[in-house]
């Protein structure tokens, strides 16, 4: 029976080489990992949470248009509350996610001041450089070498995405509906997330581990580590992309519930190419014809970003 703990790495001891079995059987079994000595500072997430947050509690409704881009499949800029569903995106559902985000990738960024701009550069700079480590990490330890290679893999088209998971309201409390966010996995190659508790200790975050979701917590100086799709096919399946979801707190727990994450996706290059025979063979749902395709193909055909409603 498999242990359905997640463990710690810290990043200096893998860089060294060390705990290469234990973290090859993490890999393969579980996708998923907290890891320590990253570099990445909670006074640099708190610098970026707090100007997004104010953002999101005090800008205009003008404001907010001015930011949120009219295509929906451009993930940038502002998304309102229950304006995106993973349940749609994943033919999971219909139900919307409990949360409002902001976006940004290496170009075509819009940000409603200088100020944010500023603060919120310097934050994807910061978490970019972790999650290239880390993806280095996986591909070292599997043995993989990218066409192209390592650098040029994850020198690639990151997103980073600030989610803010207000407390819900009473017909979205767990009696009424369990999921803030639908089960998933990621279209990455790794994800690194930085997130902030709940202030009354419920633990929202919780991942598939041996056929059980378990809670991930939010842990002091640790970032967790999702391996995504583009993991898994890189190595020739030998890294799991493990399906997560966040959960609504029953109605006696709504109470202090609310969350943050900052959540970065290293994707690769949009014409990254994979072998769509094996992508089904790992369980990946995937509609596209052919032996091959590419991370464009998949990404706009499978996994768009599904907005419920237009913003008023």
């Amino acid at each position: 029976m498999l242990d359905t703990t997640v463990p710690t790495f810290h990043l200096a001891e893998l860089q060294e080489g060390l705990h290469q079995d234990e973290f090859r059987s993490c890999l393969k079994n579980k996708g998923v990992f907290y890891l320590t000595g990253s570099s990445l500072s909670e006074a640099d997430q708190k610098s970026a949470k707090d100007v997004v947050v104010d953002f999101f509690e005090h800008g205009t409704e003008e404001a907010k248009r001015a930011v949120t881009s009219p295509v929906p499949t451009i993930r940038r800029g502002f998304t309102g509350l229950e304006s995106e569903s993973t349940a749609q995106i994943t033919n999971t559902g219909t139900y919307s996610d409990y949360s409002m985000c902001y976006s940004m990738g290496t170009a075509d960024n819009v940000f409603p001041t200088e100020d944010f701009e500023r603060i919120w550069t310097h934050y994807f700079d910061r978490m970019y450089d972790a999650t290239r480590e880390a993806a280095r990490q996986v591909l070292k330890a599997t043995g993989t070498e990218p066409e192209g290679g390592v650098e040029s893999f994850v020198n690639c088209e990151p997103l980073l995405r600030f989610r803010y998971f207000p407390e819900v309201p009473a017909h979205r409390s767990a009696e009424e509906e369990p999921l803030r966010m639908a089960p998933h996995y990621d279209l990455s190659t790794v994800t690194v997330i930085q997130q902030t508790p709940c202030p009354n200790g419920f633990v929202s975050l919780q991942c598939e581990v041996g056929g059980t979701f378990v809670d991930l917590p939010a842990k002091p100086d640790a970032v967790l580590v999702f391996c995504g799709a583009v993991a898994t096919l890189v190595t020739g399946g030998q890294v799991k992309a493990p399906k997560h979801h966040v959960a609504a707190p029953g109605r006696d727990r709504i109470a202090g519930s609310s969350r943050t994450s900052s959540v970065f996706f290293l994707r690769p290059d949009s014409d990254f190419t994979f072998s769509v025979p094996l992508a089904r063979q790992c369980g990946f749902d995937i509609s596209l014809d052919g032996d091959t395709a590419t991370f464009k193909d998949w990404i706009q055909g499978n996994y768009v970003n599904i907005r419920r409603k237009s913003e008023a």
